[in-house]
């Protein structure tokens, strides 16, 4: 016993050890509550969305519907639009780019929504509709006004004015002294946000309207020594309001003589008086619409000054959040889950002690048109109206208590010295689709909540798990271990960039999946440019769906990392989007087929939005397609190929047979005018244009090949594949982004859209035309490294392609750095761009496994890109083209095993570095092979 009784310790810490590790793999935790929302962890059912701040006395939930969004159905079409497609492309020809976009920004842009009546509100506004007196006047008695701190950097909105557009009036002074007798001054207030009128003891000194600075001159008769008196009337109209200032908070707003500078005057960044005078400003025209927050959850906790052991964690393999902490020798414990079978946000309060558990639980809503209603004994309601929309939404919060009392008072749920407490958050809406919005947003409520009665918090908990474990538990990762895995992830993050922590990538991959589960389920809308978390009311583009990369790159993991289910809510947009499309095409193309521009929304507008020299980008349908026909690549089901995938992707590429015309110097069948998205302006001929283009027409003959259809339009289509514009070699060695040789090797724009046909695309390949791919490295090259958070997911996804794992992981390490001004994660490691955006989250998890894994070149190819720093791991269910799934192992940078599942049977080749074998699988057969590619 004496001699077994150390080896049974070391065997039990070397355990425990593993078990810490593997949770840690697959846990993110912090030992303080969030301050931000970014420090806030996410849940969600793919339906509804929650932002857990886990505060001990304040406990704020921030929480989201999918379908809540601003606008209405309506038309986005110009009609007739195509009857200046002729000129634009004239002036294209001619080398006229400015002349064809001012035409086009004229002519061929979509339909803005309805706007209100702005001048004469603004008419109302300065009469004084809303306000007492006369704000401008030096005598105005303020006393009775708050204060705001001025100026607002980012907005009004985050400094205490959270859902305010309107008239808002601020008063402050200055004290002049007697040297200042006799001079102008001037008043630098930089940024004002949307319009100012400027008041100098009570003369007005200037008015602008717009992005320009304010550097208002005052007249010396206007000044006197001592107190003065400046009031200004805000209007602001949309997004952000308020005095901004610089965006060098550095730079001061003030007053001071002509001649000198802040430096030598006054600093008015101070707290000022500030009164609204009006909230309702005329609606702004908007190409397109924004998704929108629901509303807050806020639980108040009395008497909990003084807690310990305080812990806060996100569980990925039970899309779970847990708030501990002790209090007085009671340890509390909140757990927080989305289900997806009950279709609410589940909060589960214990305590260590019997009647410990005391809270006040209120909703809450930025919206400026919410009710707070009481429902029975244990449930409220929060009812929203967003703003110049037709969307509305309702929220319910239930209480079911173990011991204790539960009263509402006031509309907010007080629960007393109870054992137990489970919270059920549900919400819906009136939308039904895109077309009708007829429904009743009550009805998600009730059957959500009819849902829940009778269970048990345990069956709910176990029921919520199952379904979401189907999907998660398909996917295994395992990079080995390192010394930071027991560090708060912050602390690990921070520490990322100069350690050895493969296992924190292994980690990220499994977020990346989390957050798609969460925010793409069955009978959903698909993810969107923040998933499906959004606190604002005027998010950062709309957070909606950006096609020109970022839809398409939240849905890269979904076949090669397990989660194929999930494409379900992306094919569903794709129908809506081809329908809208087809329209769109018409009216702008006189074209058959359907086409989709570089943004879409809730509303499924296809129109070009924004500007001309980027929002006219006619490829979003055929880059779609691609997710169709990768789709039928990794599972072979022909069933989905003949009745979902082909007919979508037969329509998109007869638009483009109409589309294309023949370049008048090169006889190439070209793209135009369309742009290299958001570089260059509008152009003829880009280059991602033409490998999207080939690319559909080659699938299409494919598929109609497999399927035995449409002899004449394969006959058609390889005919025009032929004569579309080659991908082109420049004079710096690099793949020309355009059909010109004009690449600038300084320009680091944030897209890279000419590799396309490298990732995600097969267009080039180091099979097909390695003279091809490495003019594409080049170009990669010339680009560089830094970049925004999703193009740097991108980047890896490049740099394994191009078989550089350890450029890749340069790459990762950037990507998984602190965000501070620059690209990088956020604490909860979100993707910040920055600001957040959630591509990058589900760029980077795809990256990581192309490193491991390529399938695209005809045979799966193992470890081509397996960095030095990943020198062991080991992988489950990562799935490749075929209909294979594959466990695999290494160590020191050498295969050690490989099992292949074939799920459709069929020829499995496979290619590791020198090694090459060939097996005839059968379906639902398995086949295990060594490092050597031996069968076992």
């Amino acid at each position: 016993m004496v001699l077994r009784f150390p080896f049974i310790i070391i065997i039990c810490i070397a355990c425990s050890f593993c078990v810490l590790a593997q949770e840690s793999n697959q846990t993110l935790w912090y030992k303080k509550p969030a301050e931000k929302w970014t420090d806030a962890l996410p849940i969600g059912n793919g339906r509804l969305g929650a932002m857990v701040f886990g505060g001990v006395e304040n406990d704020r939930i921030q929480f989201n519907e999918e379908t809540l969004w601003t606008g209405k159905p309506r038309n986005y079409n110009k009609n007739g639009a195509y009857k200046y497609l002729p000129e634009i492309r004239k002036l294209l020809f001619e080398g006229k780019q400015k002349e064809a976009e001012a035409l086009a920004q004229k002519e061929f842009m979509g339909l803005e929504s309805e706007t209100g009546h702005r001048a004469s509100w603004v008419k109302e506004m300065q009469a004084g509709k809303g306000i007492q007196g006369n704000p401008a006047l030096a005598d105005f008695d303020d006393k009775l006004w708050k204060t705001l701190n001025v100026p607002s950097y980012d907005g009004w909105e985050t400094v205490g004015l959270p859902n305010l557009d309107g008239a808002v009036w601020f008063r402050t002074t200055f004290d002049v002294p007697k040297s200042w007798t006799g001079k102008y001054l001037v008043l630098d207030l930089n940024k004002v946000f949307d319009q100012d009128f400027t008041y100098v003891n009570g003369e007005l000194v200037g008015n602008t309207d717009g992005a320009e600075p304010r550097k208002y001159t005052i007249s010396a008769k206007l000044i006197k020594p001592g107190k003065n008196v400046i009031a200004i009337q805000v209007l602001n109209y949309y997004d952000r309001g308020g005095i901004g200032g610089y965006k060098d908070v550095k730079k001061k707003i003030g007053i001071y003589p002509v001649g000198s500078n802040v430096d030598q005057g006054i600093s008015l960044v101070k707290p000022w008086k500030y009164k609204i005078q009006n909230s309702t400003p005329p609606a702004v025209a908007q190409y397109q619409a924004s998704y929108q927050p629901f509303g807050d959850l806020n639980l108040q906790f009395l008497n909990h000054a003084g807690t310990s052991n305080y812990r806060r964690s996100l569980d990925l393999s039970t899309a779970t959040v847990k708030t501990t902490y002790s209090l007085k020798g009671i340890n509390f414990t909140r757990t927080y889950f989305a289900s997806q079978p009950n279709q609410a946000v589940v909060i589960h309060l214990t305590a260590s002690k019997t009647g410990s558990i005391t809270f006040n639980a209120a909703l809450s809503s930025l919206h400026q048109s919410s009710i707070l209603k009481t429902l029975g004994n244990s449930t409220i309601s929060l009812v929203v109206q967003v703003k110049n929309g037709v969307l509305r939404g309702e929220s319910r919060l239930a209480a079911i208590v173990k011991n204790g009392s539960i009263k509402i008072i006031n509309n907010k749920i007080s629960i007393s010295k109870a054992d137990e407490v489970t919270l059920f958050l549900t919400a819906g809406t009136n939308f039904i689709n895109a077309d009708d919005v007829s429904g009743n947003p009550a009805l998600a409520n009730t059957k959500a909540l009819s849902s829940l009665k009778g269970k048990s918090y345990a069956e709910i908990r176990k029921n919520h798990l199952q379904e979401y474990q189907s999907y998660y538990n398909k996917f295994k990762v395992d990079f080995g271990h390192s010394v930071n895995e027991n560090l708060p992830t912050d602390e690990r993050l921070n520490k990322f960039d100069f350690s050895n922590d493969a296992a924190f990538a292994a980690l990220y991959m499994q977020y990346g999946r989390y957050l798609l589960i969460s925010s793409s389920r069955l009978g959903t809308q698909p993810a969107n440019l923040q998933g499906i978390w959004n606190d604002l009311l005027t998010p950062p583009w709309g957070s909606k769906y950006t096609t020109n990369i970022n839809l398409e790159m939240n849905y890269w993991p979904t076949e090669i990392l397990n989660l194929s289910a999930l494409n379900e809510p992306l094919f569903s947009k794709i129908k809506g989007l081809a329908k809208s499309g087809t329209e769109t095409a018409k009216q702008y193309y006189n074209a058959n087929g359907w086409v989709l521009h570089h943004n879409t929304d809730l509303w499924n507008g296809t129109a070009p939005i924004n500007a001309s020299n980027h929002g006219i980008w006619v490829t979003g349908g055929a880059w779609l397609s691609q997710h169709l026909w990768e789709h039928y690549q990794f599972s072979k089901d022909q069933s989905f190929l003949k009745n979902e995938a082909y007919p979508l992707m037969k329509q998109a590429a007869l638009f483009f047979e109409d589309f294309l015309v023949k370049d008048p110097i090169t006889g190439w069948l070209i793209s135009t005018p369309s742009n290299s998205p958001e570089n260059g302006g509008l152009v003829a001929g880009p280059t991602m244009d033409h490998q999207m283009i080939r690319s559909l027409f080659r699938n299409c003959i494919e598929a109609a090949a497999i399927l035995n259809v449409d002899e004449s339009f394969r006959k058609s289509l390889e005919e025009k594949e032929k004569n579309v514009a080659p991908n082109q070699i420049g004079k710096h060695g690099q793949l020309q982004e355009w059909l010109e040789d004009k690449d600038d090797t300084t320009n680091k724009h944030r897209h890279v859209s000419h590799l396309w046909g490298v990732f995600p695309g097969n267009d080039i390949t180091w099979d097909q035309d390695s003279k091809m791919m490495n003019a594409a490295k080049q170009s990669l090259l010339y680009r560089g490294d830094d970049a925004t958070g999703w193009s740097l997911a991108w980047k890896i996804n490049f740099w394994a392609r191009f078989k550089d794992g350890d450029h890749a992981m340069k790459l990762i390490k950037l990507l998984l750095k602190p965000a501070g001004t620059g690209a990088g994660s956020y604490v909860n490691l979100f993707d910040a761009h920055p600001p957040f955006q959630i591509d990058g989250n589900f760029g980077g998890a795809a990256g990581i496994a192309e490193m491991i894994v390529q399938s695209h070149q005809g045979y799966i190819d193992i470890l081509p890109a397996l960095p030095s720093t990943i020198p062991d791991g080991k992988i489950s269910g990562l799935r490749a083209r075929g209909g294979f799934e594959l466990d695999l192992s290494w160590n020191k940078g050498v295969l050690t095993s490989l099992n292949v599942k074939s799920n459709v049977g069929g020829i499995c080749k496979i290619h590791y570095k020198n090694l090459v074998i060939s097996i005839q699988t059968k379906a639902g057969e398995s086949y295990k092979l060594n490092g050597d590619l031996k069968l076992q």
